[in-house]
């Protein structure tokens, strides 16, 4: 891919995980193509590099739930770029399991993966944040964090939920020179949701009943609404929360 020097995220140096995927994948595409430096964190060693190739993107294979490892890696990636001025934490994973059924370790990988490893991310990147004269950090949440779904996902959405929280603590703590907002999906047509989307078609039309605009996201889609918030055009927005889900919770 080629990157345009004079696109909106030109000389912008940035972290992203869930780079291999999705969302991330698409995320990373995007800002590439708009001119950005790019540190690409996935666990996923091979679709990693295959977007590093694509999108010229310095590869680092992560396992989120080791806070030493994200430590590394994102000092890694300020001297692989020169620094940093993006944050973008886009990893997540899902589990379906009502609380008592639910094995306390898969409680705790998922809080793990989606809260803790932002928080690390971001502890870690806050030195080189602080070193640039503006700098933003975007967290990808969820729409189940605002409106429970059908059960069964409480890890999730505590997950989900503790991160606009922290997000919005971490806006009042670290402005004005860094912003931080939070960006909530609703369902997006990616891996992590094939389950829903891809198998009985009776389950899919009611799956996609319960939003406005009777479909899935192309991650494409919330790749656009996480830059904007992480650009210049965003430079008076921080510790908001952008329900970006169709309509399903009109937040």
């Amino acid at each position: 891919m080629t990157s345009d020097p004079t696109g909106r995220f030109a000389g912008r140096r940035i972290y992203l995980t869930g780079a291999a995927s999705g969302i991330g994948l698409a995320t990373a595409r995007l800002l590439a193509g708009e001119g950005a430096a790019l540190a690409l964190v996935d666990v996923n060693e091979a679709g990693l590099r295959a977007a590093a190739k694509e999108t010229g993107g310095h590869p680092f294979v992560v396992e989120l739930r080791d806070g030493e490892a994200i430590d590394r890696s994102v000092q890694a990636a300020g001297e692989a770029l020169g620094g940093l001025d993006g944050v973008v934490n886009c990893a997540g994973v899902a589990l379906s399991a009502g609380v008592d059924v639910m094995d306390p370790a898969d409680w705790d990988r998922v809080l793990a993966i989606n809260l803790t490893a932002p928080y690390r991310v971001c502890r870690a990147a806050l030195p080189l944040l602080k070193a640039e004269k503006k700098a933003s950090i975007v967290n990808v949440s969820s729409g189940a964090a605002l409106v429970p779904s059908n059960g069964g996902a409480s890890a999730y959405a505590a997950s989900k939920g503790g991160l606009i929280s922290f997000g919005k603590m971490l806006a009042a703590e670290t402005a004005p020179n860094i912003r931080v907002n939070t960006i909530c999906p609703g369902v997006v047509d990616t891996p992590m949701t094939a389950f829903a989307l891809r198998g009985d078609p009776a389950v899919a039309t009611a799956f996609l009943g319960a939003y406005a605009m009777r479909r899935a996201a192309e991650p494409v889609e919330l790749a656009e609404a996480i830059a904007f918030l992480l650009s210049d055009q965003a430079s008076f927005i921080t510790g908001i929360t952008l329900s970006a889900d169709g309509g399903r919770s009109f937040h």
